[in-house]
């Protein structure tokens, strides 16, 4: 008798685990994600996570859909319902804000202004003021386009001291790579990796010349915030709790995520691998009381400085009104990613 109850027991809890599972299983809500652009280093997170199933464990079932762009990102992001949330540069979410499009930054990953000038190693340019008489291959219609008078100001120059060549996005990198322009002005992290072997690279950031702000991050619409925020914010989280594990001496295995993602895009390893290490600096130091994808208030009114200096945005907003607070808490999943 006594091993029949047990079994039956048995069978009950059995029972029980198994109908547990399934409403786990039929909790995990459908969250679509729109990127910035096609894969890159600065998605490894976002398929490491996904990879490894902690989105699912969430309770997030994801799907990611490419972007062609941080500005369509935006755009899309904060005109339509069709996503959840995106990640794009946030210099782009600010102006489109100041202009009254409802869209907030959730998450800064990279805190630091990733734009600034390639120039050859063996150029002897290390500043502005060394741009003088130079050919500077840029894209006109792109974030970096107002922000070029500021930063060779800081050199003494203006746009008559050098030869800008506007050159479609897609085609930046092919020209300075094959030496027809002694200069290119690009995200460096992106481009860095894909030139070095054919043409060896240092770089000037912006930032360095007083033109600091976040670049990319996670981003909503006030609407998905008031009807997704619980999912958003779960989304950041285990997202920026990702981050924290790659940068902890994990960065192959970003790296492995994005190419198990997408087998059919012919990615290079090195160059993902170059852009996840020559994103570091631009993560930003770390800050007491802070972790992986908080904002930082103070960081947020320079980059407030930052834009109205160079005009992009004007209504005066207080730098608190572009992004929220208390959505990213990536302590709450260091159980389940443990180092």
């Amino acid at each position: 008798m006594k091993k029949l109850l047990a079994k039956s027991w048995v069978r009950t809890l059995t029972g029980v685990a198994a109908c547990m599972f399934a409403a786990t299983a039929v909790q995990a809500e459908p969250f679509k994600v729109r990127l910035d652009w096609t894969p890159w280093g600065n998605h490894a997170a976002f398929h490491l996570a996904d990879q490894k199933g902690w989105y699912e464990e969430a309770g997030l079932d994801i799907y990611f859909e490419d972007g062609n762009g941080s500005v369509t990102t935006v755009q899309i992001i904060g005109s339509s319902d069709n996503f959840d949330a995106g990640h794009a540069a946030l210099a782009p979410m600010m102006i489109a804000r100041d202009k009254g499009l409802p869209v907030k930054a959730v998450a800064p990953f990279v805190r630091r202004n990733d734009i600034g000038v390639l120039v050859p190693k063996d150029s002897g340019m290390k500043g502005p003021a060394d741009l003088k008489g130079k050919k500077l291959v840029y894209t006109a219609g792109s974030l970096e386009a107002p922000f070029m008078e500021g930063f060779l100001a800081a050199g003494g120059l203006t746009r008559d001291d050098v030869e800008l060549l506007n050159v479609e996005a897609a085609g930046k990198v092919t020209t300075y790579a094959v030496d027809r322009a002694d200069a290119v002005v690009s995200t460096i992290p992106f481009v860095l990796p894909f030139v070095q072997k054919q043409r060896p690279s240092n770089s000037i950031p912006f930032a360095d010349y007083g033109l600091n702000m976040p670049s990319f991050g996670i981003l909503a619409s006030e609407a998905k915030l008031k009807t997704r925020g619980e999912d958003i914010s779960k989304f950041a989280s285990v997202t920026a709790r990702a981050w924290e594990y790659i940068m902890n001496g994990h960065e192959d295995e970003g790296v492995e995520a994005i190419l198990a993602s997408r087998p059919q895009a012919r990615l290079d390893k090195a160059v993902l691998r170059g852009q996840i290490d020559a994103l570091k600096p631009y993560f930003g130091k770390p800050v007491e009381g802070f972790r992986m994808g908080q904002p930082i208030p103070a960081e947020w009114e320079e980059a407030v400085q930052t834009l109205t200096k160079v005009g992009l945005i004007e209504k005066g907003l207080p730098a608190t009104d572009f992004y929220v607070t208390d959505m990213v808490k990536p302590g709450q999943y260091d159980g389940m990613i443990k180092k």
